[in-house]
C-alpha cells in the first residue's frame, strides 16, 4: 500500500508539461549572427547565384539548394554534422574536399557551423524572407510598425457583461473574449487566490494563519489589501529580481581566468532594492548603464553597474596575433550590445552586425553606433565609495600588483639572493599597508567605467590592449563583421528608426549616459511595451507578445495590441496615488484584474474553441520555478532565514537555509539543482524560461538529498506542532504545504501509508511524497 501511495503521487511529478519550446526566433538570431556572415564571406563567393558560376554544382544561398547539394550530394543533413559533407569540408578531412579553397576556417568558425547543423540548419530563405524585407528605419513607413509607435490610451470597448470587468484592462479581454463567445471562469476561491497572490509577489506560500484570516476578512477590500501588504513586503524584490538577473546573465563566480576582486553580489542586492523601493522603471535602467555618470547620485547605486560588468569576459591569449584578439574583442561587443538591446528595447540588434538587419530597420550603421559606446567602457572592480576615497583605493590596488609580481619574480629567481626573506618581509609588508587604504576591504561590484580600448600589435603574435581613460571614440563598421576589414567611421548615437527626425551624435565619454536617456525618451514607447509585457507574462504564464526579448518583425504580434498600448501608456503616465513608470502600480493594476482573479478550472467547451487559453477566460495552472519550489519548502518546514542580501552559499550546502536566490550561481558550472531545472545558462540573456518535464528531474525528487533533507525538517516540525500525531498531523501538513484542509479519503490514504505506530522514518517517507507532489509543485 505504501510504495503503491508513494509511486503513484511520484509519478504524478511528469503528470503536467509546459507548452512545448519554439526555438525559431534564437535559431534564427544564431543564424543571422553567426552563420550567414561566414557563409557569404567565405562560400558564396562561388556558391551563390550571385556567383558567375556555380563551383560543383552546389548553392549554399538558401535552405532549399543546401540540404539538396551539388554534384557529390547533400551539402547537410540537418542534426548530423558527422554526416554533412559541408562540415567534412571545412575540416578539410578529405583532399578532394576542402574548403574554402583560400584557407581554413578557424576552430572557433568550424564549431558554429557544427552548431548550426547540429540544432537543425535553420536558413530563414525562401519564401518567408522574400516577403519581409527590412524597411530603411528613416522612412517614415518603418516607424509604423507596431511596436515602434507612440504610445496612446485607448478608449475601453464595448462589452455585453459590463458586471464582470474590475479594472481598465478587463474590457480588452473580455471583448476578445466576447467576440470568440467565449466567457470568463468565475472567480477563484480565496485559498487558491491568496496562495496563488503569494508566490507571484513573493515567491513564497502563506502561512496557515494567513490563509484564514483572509478568507474569514468580511471587508470588500480585502484582497487589494493583501496585494499591498504582498508589494510592500521586502520578499517582493528577492521574487521580482530574480526574472530580472535572468536577463542580465547574472552569476557570482565569472570566468575562471578573470581573479577579480569586484563580486556580483552588490548588483543583485541594489535590483533587489531598487524593486523594493520602487525604483522609477526608466531611472532604474539608466542606473544599469550610467550610475557612475548621473549627477549627484550615491556612490552606492553605482552598484547597478553590474549589469554591464558581470558581462561575460572572452578569453584573450595576447601572445596570438592582433587580427584574432580584434575578432574577440569585438565579439564582447555583440554580445553587450545584445544585452543592451534585448532586455530594454526588445530587439536583435546585434543581428545587424555583419550587414543590414534581414527583417527590423536596423542598419550595420546603427550596430556599430551602438558599439562605439561599448568600445568606450572598460569592465573594473568598482568601489560604491565617493570618487576621491575610490581613486586612492584604485592606486592602492596597482601598487598592490606591482608589489606582487616583485615578490613573484623574487621568489622564482634561483638561486635565491642572500637578502630574499628580508626583501620578501618588506614587500609583504608594504602590501599589508595598502590593504588599509580606507575602504580597500570594502567589497567593490563588478562594474564599468568610460575607458576606450583599442587592439595594437606589439610584434609578430604579439597583441596588447590599450585603455584610455575616460574618453570615448567614434568606431569603424566591420564590413561583414570583421574587425580586421574597417570601412567608415560611425557616430556613437542611438537607433536611427527610434529617434525621430535624426539621431544626435553622443559626445559625452563613451556615451553610456546618453545612451541610458534615449532608451527611456526616444525609445519610451517600445521600452515600456516590452517591460509591461514581462511584467503580464510572469503574472498570466505568458505574454501579450509571446516573444518578450523581440518586438520586431521576427517576434509574434500582440495578442490585445490596443491593451498593451493603454497599459503601457498609463504606465509612463503614473497611476493615481503612484508615481511614473512604477512597476509596484503596474502589478497593482495587473492583479486587481478580475481576469487575474479567475479560476483556473477546465472547460472542455471553452478549450475546444481556445485550447492554449489565448484570450485568457480562465487563469493558467503554473509550474513554480526551482527557486520558489525550494524556498517553499524551507519555508513550509520552519528553516527558511528570511534576511536580505549579503555574499552568496553553496546550494549544495546542507547548512544553507537562504532563499535560493542567494545560493552560489556559477556561470560555467550550474549546480545539479539549477541545471536539472530550467535555469537559464548564464552566459547569455534569457528571454524566458521553458519548463521541461524529464526523467532526471523526478529522479532528483525521488532520489536527490534535497527532498529527504527537507522532508526530515518538515517532520521535525510536525512534531513540534502536533505532538500526538495521527490525523491532525496530517491536516497540520496539508495546511502548511497546501493551504487547505485534506478530505477524509486523504486522511485515510495517509494514516494507512503510515501504519498503526509510525516512527520518524515512515513520516519522513510520507513528507517526501508530500514536497514531490504536483500540488505542491504547481499554483493553480
Amino acid at each position: 500500500m505504501r510504495c503503491s501511495i508513494t509511486l503513484a503521487v511520484l509519478l504524478a511529478l511528469g503528470a503536467c508539461r509546459g507548452r512545448a519550446a519554439e526555438p525559431d526566433v534564437a535559431a534564427v538570431a544564431f543564424f543571422e549572427k553567426q552563420v550567414r556572415p561566414l557563409l557569404v564571406e567565405h562560400c558564396h563567393g562561388c556558391h551563390s547565384a550571385k556567383a558567375n558560376k556555380t563551383r560543383g554544382g552546389l548553392a549554399l544561398d538558401n535552405r532549399e539548394a543546401v540540404l539538396k547539394g551539388g554534384d557529390t550530394g547533400p551539402a547537410v543533413v540537418p542534426g548530423k554534422p558527422e554526416q554533412s559533407l559541408l562540415i567534412s569540408a571545412v575540416h578539410a578531412t578529405k583532399a578532394e574536399l576542402q574548403m574554402p579553397p583560400k584557407g581554413k576556417l578557424r576552430p572557433p568558425q568550424i564549431a558554429v557551423l557544427e552548431k548550426w547543423v547540429r540544432d537543425g540548419a535553420v536558413y530563414p530563405d525562401g519564401a518567408k524572407a522574400a516577403a519581409v524585407t527590412a524597411l530603411d528605419p528613416s522612412a517614415p513607413e518603418a516607424r509604423q510598425f507596431w511596436s515602434f509607435r507612440p504610445l496612446r490610451r485607448v478608449p475601453a470597448p464595448a462589452v455585453q457583461n459590463a458586471q464582470w470587468p474590475q479594472r481598465p484592462i478587463d474590457p480588452f479581454l473580455l471583448a476578445a473574449m466576447e467576440q470568440r463567445k467565449l466567457a470568463p471562469s468565475a472567480p477563484a476561491d480565496r485559498r487558491v487566490l491568496i496562495r496563488r497572490a503569494y508566490f507571484d509577489l513573493t515567491g513564497l506560500p502563506p502561512a496557515p494563519e494567513d490563509v484564514d484570516a483572509f478568507v474569514r476578512d468580511p471587508r470588500p477590500d480585502a484582497y487589494a489589501r493583501l496585494v499591498d501588504r504582498l508589494l510592500d513586503s521586502p520578499h517582493y524584490g528577492e521574487r521580482w529580481a530574480r526574472y530580472w538577473l535572468d536577463l542580465a546573465r547574472y552569476c557570482d563566480v565569472p570566468e575562471s581566468w578573470l581573479k577579480p576582486r569586484g563580486q556580483g553580489w552588490p548588483y543583485r542586492d541594489w535590483v533587489v532594492k531598487a524593486l523594493n523601493s520602487d525604483l522609477p522603471y526608466d531611472q532604474f535602467v539608466q542606473r544599469q548603464l550610467a550610475a557612475d555618470l548621473v549627477p549627484g547620485l550615491d556612490p552606492k547605486e553605482r552598484a547597478a553597474l553590474g549589469f554591464l560588468g558581470g558581462s561575460p569576459d572572452y578569453w584573450k591569449e595576447l601572445q596570438l596575433d592582433v587580427e584574432v584578439i580584434k575578432s574577440i574583442v569585438a565579439d564582447e561587443w555583440e554580445e553587450k550590445i545584445d544585452a543592451v538591446s534585448s532586455t530594454f528595447l526588445g530587439l536583435t540588434t546585434a543581428c545587424a552586425r555583419c550587414h543590414d538587419h534581414k527583417f527590423d530597420p536596423i542598419t550595420q550603421k546603427d550596430y556599430y553606433a551602438l558599439a562605439g559606446v561599448i568600445a568606450g567602457t572598460r569592465q573594473v572592480d568598482l568601489p560604491l565609495l565617493p570618487d576621491a576615497e575610490a581613486a586612492a583605493i584604485r592606486k592602492a590596488e596597482e601598487e598592490i600588483g606591482a608589489l606582487e609580481e616583485q615578490i613573484k619574480a623574487l621568489k622564482a629567481k634561483k638561486p635565491a639572493p642572500a637578502d630574499a626573506k628580508a626583501r620578501l618581509e618588506e614587500l609583504a609588508a608594504r602590501v599589508k599597508r595598502l590593504e588599509e587604504t580606507p575602504g580597500y576591504k570594502d567589497v567593490p561590484v563588478r562594474g564599468v567605467t568610460d575607458a576606450h580600448v583599442s587592439v595594437v600589435s606589439r610584434g609578430p603574435n604579439k597583441t596588447r590592449l590599450e585603455y584610455e581613460d575616460g574618453v570615448g571614440h567614434d568606431v569603424a563598421v566591420h564590413t561583414r563583421g570583421n574587425p580586421n576589414r574597417p570601412g567608415p567611421v560611425v557616430p556613437r548615437r542611438f537607433l536611427t528608426v527610434l529617434s525621430g527626425d535624426g539621431a544626435k551624435p553622443f559626445t559625452r565619454g563613451s556615451g553610456r549616459l546618453e545612451l541610458a536617456k534615449a532608451v527611456v525618451t526616444d525609445g519610451a514607447p517600445l521600452a515600456a511595451r516590452v517591460i509591461v509585457n514581462r511584467v503580464w507574462k510572469h503574472h498570466f504564464g505568458r505574454g501579450l507578445v509571446d516573444t518578450p526579448s523581440d518586438f520586431g518583425r521576427q517576434g509574434d504580434r500582440p495578442s490585445h495590441p490596443e491593451l498593451l498600448d493603454d497599459l503601457a501608456a498609463r504606465f509612463v503616465a503614473g497611476g493615481k496615488g503612484e508615481g511614473a513608470w512604477s512597476l509596484k502600480w503596474l502589478h497593482r493594476e495587473i492583479m486587481l484584474s478580475a481576469a487575474y482573479q479567475q479560476a483556473s478550472s477546465h472547460d472542455a467547451a471553452k478549450q475546444t474553441v481556445d485550447p492554449d487559453n489565448r484570450w485568457l477566460w480562465r487563469m493558467n495552472r503554473r509550474r513554480l520555478e526551482v527557486e520558489s519550489w525550494r524556498d517553499a519548502m524551507l519555508a513550509v518546514n520552519g528553516t527558511l532565514r528570511p534576511e536580505l542580501g549579503g555574499p552568496p552559499q553553496e546550494l549544495t550546502d546542507a547548512n544553507n537555509r537562504r532563499r535560493t536566490l542567494y545560493g552560489l550561481v556559477r556561470r560555467r558550472d550550474l549546480t545539479d539543482l539549477l541545471r536539472l531545472h530550467d535555469f537559464p545558462d548564464p552566459l547569455g540573456h534569457s528571454a524566458g524560461r521553458i519548463p521541461t518535464t524529464t526523467p532526471l528531474q523526478q529522479l532528483f525528487a525521488l532520489n536527490g538529498p534535497l527532498l529527504r533533507q527537507e522532508a526530515a525538517a518538515l517532520v521535525k516540525r510536525l512534531e513540534a506542532d502536533v505532538p500526538a500525531g495521527g490525523a491532525d498531523r496530517v491536516r497540520r501538513a496539508y495546511a502548511l504545504l497546501f493551504n487547505r484542509t485534506p478530505t477524509e479519503r486523504e486522511i485515510k490514504l495517509a494514516l494507512a501509508y503510515l501504519g498503526e505506530k509510525p516512527d520518524a522514518s515512515a513520516w519522513s517517507r510520507y513528507a517526501h511524497v508530500l514536497l514531490g507532489s504536483n500540488e505542491f509543485l504547481f499554483i493553480d
